[in-house]
């Protein structure tokens, strides 16, 4: 009863905020010196010395799954992106920086704010870490898929491999992402807002090395991205029933 009741008043807390600005950007984001990337120490890093709580972050995520879906798989369109098995503190720093407005994103904002401290903050992200990766994912599918992945690989193994992993896998110590299962769309978009000045957040070596690609090669790289797979991690997923 206490859980049900604690989602209810997350869920309005939430509606509450739902018409709530962000916090006014703290900087330009133009050249990598400006990126933010270990910002939030205090919030950020009280999250990661959390234990996170898996049934209470369950309860905490009554607040994300009516967009990131049940499977917290997002859509398959790249508009929610997927958070299933991603490194928890991946997770606690983009929440942390969304709280604080380092990383722009109006839609999500009023939906972390709601979070009340850092230990909301590490039982969601230990949830969803513990949540297996749907393979039912956005991937590019156009005619052209075969030869842009395996221009993709090429580029992702002279560039990518050494933080994002041979399988897309990251590293939870140094906060590179779980990319395998997430959705191309999704890729896509995030690689050219970074290599745009549009995430204010990202790794300065990220940028750095994402600077250089054109659309072509982006696009060829969130196609590999988007098919790579994580051996123990991932799961077919029953889509939720459509009420009538």
């Amino acid at each position: 009863m206490k859980k049900m009741v604690l989602a209810l008043c997350l869920v309005m807390q939430a509606a509450a905020l739902v018409h709530a600005e962000p916090p006014a950007p703290t900087s330009t984001g133009i050249g990598v010196k400006d990126y933010p990337w270990q910002a939030l120490a205090g919030e950020k890093n009280e999250a990661l010395e959390r234990k996170g709580d898996r049934k209470r972050g369950k309860v905490l995520y009554a607040l994300c799954r009516s967009c990131h879906l049940p499977s917290a798989g997002g859509r398959s369109d790249g508009s929610i992106p997927q958070l299933a098995g991603q490194h928890s503190s991946v997770l606690i720093k983009q929440m942390a920086d969304i709280r604080e407005g380092v990383r722009d994103n109006p839609t999500m904002y009023p939906f972390a704010a709601a979070l009340a401290d850092p230990q909301d903050l590490a039982d969601l992200a230990i949830y969803l870490e513990g949540l297996c990766i749907p393979l039912e994912h956005g991937q590019y599918a156009a005619h052209d898929a075969v030869q842009q992945v395996t221009n993709g690989r090429d580029l992702y193994e002279k560039q990518c491999r050494a933080c994002h992993g041979p399988s897309g896998e990251g590293s939870r110590h140094k906060l590179y992402p779980v990319i395998a299962g997430q959705h191309y769309e999704y890729l896509l978009r995030q690689m050219t807002e970074i290599r745009d000045g549009k995430r204010r957040n990202a790794n300065p070596e990220m940028v750095r090395i994402i600077s250089k690609y054109n659309d072509d090669q982006l696009l060829a790289i969130s196609a590999y991205q988007a098919s790579l797979l994580l051996p123990g991690k991932m799961c077919k997923t029953t889509a939720p029933a459509r009420k009538p």
